[in-house]
């Protein structure tokens, strides 16, 4: 009799535990997919330090992808986590390249307005 109220016991537990699992992360991977998305429209591809995030982003995505497939939701909301946040890298490294290639312009036309005014 104990034995019986054991399994069943045990039998309830594994079907509680198999319905607290962590439902498909759908809106963390449409946002980290808009972010990777955000990465290449400021071409970060262009960039290598920001090329590299984007790629570890997009295999990150791929890797979350799988994990979803497989029921590992939790895995699948960490790797979606990286993945955002390489992607969001990515977009700030092109940025600051952009910026940085507009201040060297604009020294560089400074130094031509400051040579043409000593002649």
């Amino acid at each position: 009799m104990k034995t019986s109220l054991v399994v069943a016991m045990a039998g309830a537990l594994s079907l509680l535990a198999g319905c607290a699992s962590a439902p498909p992360p759908s809106e963390r991977l449409t946002t980290a997919e808009s972010a990777i998305r955000g990465a290449t429209e400021v071409e970060a591809n262009a960039v290598p330090r920001a090329a590299l995030h984007l790629k570890l982003a997009q295999e990150q995505v791929d890797k979350a992808k799988r994990y979803i497939e497989e029921g590992s939701n939790e895995r699948a909301d960490l790797a979606l986590r990286r993945a955002q946040a390489d992607a969001e890298l990515a977009i700030a490294l092109a940025k600051e390249h952009e910026m940085e290639e507009k201040a060297h312009a604009a020294q560089a036309k400074v130094s031509k307005l400051k040579a043409g005014k000593a002649l």
